[in-house]
């Protein structure tokens, strides 16, 4: 039996894990990862949890709207910590009960491995001997990926099998798992189901390299992948930009992209901004959205704790309005959050508490113009 003769529920029982459980902990972090998950699942022991978890991926056939953690930073620049993100988040939530995300499906985290990126990067031994860590004797195991940006594109796929119309939210992570989160969208809506998408990016990077430093897939490649995808036709909007090594019309020129960089979206307003791409969204036939929100697009007095914090930056309730204004005239069929790095505090006062604070704003963004 291969995973396309599987039950979808059954090959992301294989590829998942509960909420907060991605990251691979043997000792330090153990204590930790079980108190959260016991939290999430309002249970008492790791047998109820799992029992709870597999419920609720029994309900995604009926979700509207659904979560997929990311936890991994493989695929990270300057400095690490994302993968620290959906387990964070996940906690910070806990004390706000009546924010959208528990009125969602969570489907949990992908697992993994913590020195993996792609399997297009591993040698055939590599990928059967952590083939062989991860499912042991499955019968499945020959045809399940081991890595975080593959498993995340089976889970997303395994999610549509079950829920066709269904919004799922990746929660990361590096900026590299922004990647699978957009091919898949663009599989199952464009491809699949002849929707155009729209790309709607915040960052302060542009994330338009071919590639870097030879790697094909990271977080600061994946956005010229999605324009390839999109034909480099222009549906690709990048909101926030102010730390690129080439001038926005290079971009713009070379790659058909439109880049607004943060201090013509400042002075602006999300008001004008909306205007200006819902235009040029109708002008190229787009009629579905996908948000793929970097926290450091937001400046660092919101969101220092982030991986690369750059000033300059958006606020909070430009990137918000944006994202609700252009999602209210062309429905959002995914989206992704991710770089939000709580262990890299930096130091500022009131970190990580308000990078995840500004990240549950976001989050709930999402959830919200998705319908949930």
């Amino acid at each position: 039996m291969t995973p396309g003769d599987a039950a979808p529920v059954e090959v992301l029982a294989r590829i998942l894990r509960p909420a907060g459980g991605g990251v691979y902990v043997v000792s330090t972090g153990l204590a930790e990862q079980r108190a959260l998950q016991r939290r999430v699942y309002g249970a008492g022991s790791d047998a109820e949890v799992d029992a709870r978890w597999r419920a609720a991926l029994g309900r995604l056939g009926e979700a509207k709207v659904a979560l997929l953690g990311v936890p991994s930073d493989v695929g990270a620049g300057f400095t690490r910590g994302a993968n620290r993100a959906p387990a964070a988040l996940r906690a910070w939530l806990m004390d706000r009960p009546g924010h959208p995300v528990w009125r969602i499906t969570d489907a949990g985290d992908v697992r993994v491995v913590p020195q993996l990126l792609s399997d297009e990067m591993l040698a055939p031994a590599q990928i059967a001997a952590t083939r062989a860590a991860l499912y042991g004797d499955d019968p499945l195991a020959d045809g399940l990926p081991v890595s975080p940006l593959d498993l995340c594109a089976l889970a997303l796929d395994r999610l549509f099998a079950l829920a066709p119309d269904l919004v799922p939210i990746v929660l990361g992570g590096d900026h590299s798992v922004g990647w699978p989160g957009f091919l898949a969208a663009h599989r199952h809506w464009e491809q699949a189901r002849g929707r155009r998408l729209g790309l709607l990016h915040f960052d302060a990077h542009t994330d338009l390299l071919e590639t870097r430093l030879g790697i094909k897939y990271c977080f600061a490649t994946w956005a010229w992948h999605a324009n390839e995808l999109l034909g480099r036709d222009g549906r690709l909007v990048q909101v926030g930009v102010r730390a690129s090594a080439r001038p926005q019309d290079h971009w713009e020129a070379a790659l058909g992209v439109r880049q607004i960089r943060a201090a013509e979206a400042n002075a602006r307003g999300a008001a004008a901004l909306a205007d200006e791409i819902v235009a040029r969204f109708e002008r190229l036939g787009v009629d579905a959205l996908y948000v793929s929100n970097d926290i450091d697009g937001t400046d660092v007095a919101w969101a220092g704790a982030t991986g690369t914090p750059e000033a300059g930056g958006l606020t909070p309730t430009l990137v918000s309005d944006l994202t609700r204004r252009v999602a209210a005239r062309f429905p959002l069929v995914g989206g992704d959050l991710v770089e939000v790095a709580p262990p890299l505090a930096h130091g500022a006062p009131g970190e990580p508490g308000r990078t995840l604070d500004t990240a549950a704003g976001y989050l709930a963004d999402l959830i919200e113009c998705a319908g949930g």
